[in-house]
């Protein structure tokens, strides 16, 4: 069954993972993915969400997708726990799961019922197309990018940090501009979507 755990700023929201997993959480083993972050001039959310996985106890194995060898990708995305996807520029992060090929890993995981926890970028790229996030993440970080297809485990678009500052005016003009065309979900700091086979929740 399909599990994925889809937020803006994944610190504000952690406490709420137990519950949704309904497992023991400590012991378990994240595979980190950070690379959304590389073309970004702050980490902040990376490190935040760092220390809340390990609060829930949980050991992080960072997986940095753009300089990964075939080999690292296979091995953390296959035998690890969970599937964690950072925040930053969605377009370099598709960029760069594309290049690699860790798109269609994570996709198979996922689709064999490993959890998927996605913060902003991490949470876009789960979209059926990411194009509607250009008002908020510059397209020019991805040069390499030939397609906005996103990895179309959701039939919905996730419009992270809707009412949150520094984004909160992008996030306004992306509604203006695709609310009538497509299936946006506009989620704030701290409230997160939770999918669940076909059951799909925003708290």
């Amino acid at each position: 069954m399909k599990k994925l755990f889809l937020s803006s700023s994944f610190d504000d929201v952690a406490n709420r993972l137990p519950a949704f997993i309904g497992e023991k959480l400590a012991g378990k083993v994240v595979t980190f993915i950070p690379t959304a972050n590389v073309p970004q001039d702050y980490d902040g959310y990376v490190l935040s969400a760092k220390a809340a996985f390990e609060s829930l106890g949980l050991t992080i194995d960072e997986l940095e997708v753009s300089t990964a060898s075939p080999s690292d990708i296979q091995t953390k995305l296959t035998q690890n726990d969970y599937i964690y996807v950072s925040g930053g520029n969605s377009f370099f992060l598709l960029q760069e799961l594309k290049r690699t090929g860790a798109d269609q890993l994570i996709i198979d995981q996922i689709n064999q019922g490993k959890l998927y926890i996605g913060e902003s970028a991490g949470s876009i790229i789960t979209s059926p197309d990411i194009a509607y996030i250009s008002a908020m993440d510059s397209t020019k970080k991805a040069p390499l990018l030939t397609s906005t297809e996103g990895l179309n485990l959701v039939d919905f678009y996730t419009l992270p940090h809707a009412t949150n500052e520094p984004f909160e005016e992008e996030a306004q003009e992306i509604i203006a501009a695709y609310g009538n065309k497509i299936k946006l979900k506009p989620i704030s700091n701290d409230q997160v979507i939770m999918v669940l086979g076909d059951t799909i929740r925003v708290s």
